[in-house]
């Protein structure tokens, strides 16, 4: 059953002058959770931010932070992120050989534990998974970048791990990241999305123009 959607602002976007006033910003305008990208240079063609920024905004606000890492190897950052106090922590299946023993130990360091999708990679890799997840995280732009178009052809993917998710009976977030504005939140939360990460479409143009909570209630639709 989809859960009520949920936004989750990517500081990726934000003014990194201003962080911590930027995520007390976005926490009180409605936003659900705060949104990192972690991108290392290797898996994906930029270098943005580690563990040590995490921990250092980590008492802006109580909402949960849901770390993306983008990084391979995954497992030697695990600890670190974790004693930033990261609430979600995902890693991609693309990016090693042992995604389930990733899973299990972000688990047994009691953080919640996401996989995530390339836009190539089939919502069957995660078959054998589902049992131990909690989120996927399905990509719809090439990761690495923020500010891309939204890959449509997504969508069939979103709604293919929906069944899959609804069909294991586990209580498991699907959240959808890349070119996220209000009409393609419109799509992603029609194929089975019920976690929105949005970087331009919250913090692009400031705190302005009916500000971050217009533009998260616009996101929710």
């Amino acid at each position: 059953m989809q859960k009520p959607v949920r936004i989750a602002p990517s500081i990726l976007s934000a003014n990194f002058a201003s962080l911590g006033a930027d995520i007390d910003a976005i926490a009180k305008a409605g936003a659900d959770w705060v949104h990192v990208d972690v991108m290392d240079g290797h898996f994906v063609p930029n270098i943005t931010i580690g563990p040590t920024v995490v921990k250092a905004v980590r008492d802006v606000t109580d909402i949960p932070f849901d770390v993306h890492l983008m990084i391979s190897p995954v497992d030697p950052y695990v600890d670190d992120f974790v004693a930033a106090d990261a609430d979600i922590i995902t890693a991609h299946i693309e990016a090693g050989p042992h995604i389930h023993r990733t899973l299990q130990y972000i688990k047994s360091l009691g953080k919640k534990a996401g996989v995530s999708l390339n836009p190539s990679t089939p919502a069957s890799s995660i078959c054998h998974i589902l049992g131990i997840v909690d989120l996927v995280l399905v990509m719809t732009v090439n990761p690495g970048f923020g500010g891309q178009g939204f890959i449509e052809g997504q969508l069939a993917k979103i709604s293919e791990i929906r069944q899959m998710i609804d069909k294991s009976g586990r209580d498991i977030d699907l959240e959808v990241d890349g070119g996220i504005n209000p009409e393609t939140a419109k799509q992603a939360i029609s194929a089975g999305a019920d976690v929105l990460v949005a970087g331009t479409a919250v913090f692009g143009g400031g705190n302005s123009d009916g500000g971050y909570k217009e533009k998260i209630q616009r996101l929710r639709g």
